[in-house]
């Protein structure tokens, strides 16, 4: 028996109507049988557990950075939330001079406020 007919034998093997003991039986005669290690099933279970315990270790991590970020975004509103708030009180209103820190000033007094200059 060459290569295509052992590879046609076993697929038709999957058929749902196949007998499998004719299949093996047929396979056995040309030599061809599938003796597995004694340990065999127990590393496939290994492996496709291990792959497993991978995929959730990927996923647990993308849940705790989803969660600190969370936490430090919602840390970072209530920041900008109190300083909006401070600069409402302190100032009066919220107008582009009070972001900056400037009042009634004129620029002449600012330009000598930054050189120095009085």
């Amino acid at each position: 028996m060459n290569k295509s007919e052992i590879k046609k034998l076993i697929i038709s093997s999957l058929n749902a109507d196949a007998d499998t003991v004719e299949v093996s039986g047929k396979l056995e005669k040309e030599g061809i049988s599938y003796n597995f290690s004694k340990n065999f099933s127990d590393r496939v279970l290994n492996k496709l557990f291990s792959a497993v315990l991978t995929v959730n270790r990927e996923v647990e991590f993308v849940k705790y950075m989803n969660f600190a970020f969370y936490r430090i975004a919602l840390t970072g509103v209530a920041a900008i939330i109190v300083l909006l708030i401070s600069i409402f009180l302190r100032e009066g209103s919220f107008s582009f001079n009070s972001f900056l820190g400037l009042s009634d000033n004129y620029d002449e007094s600012i330009v000598c406020l930054l050189t120095g200059n009085m």
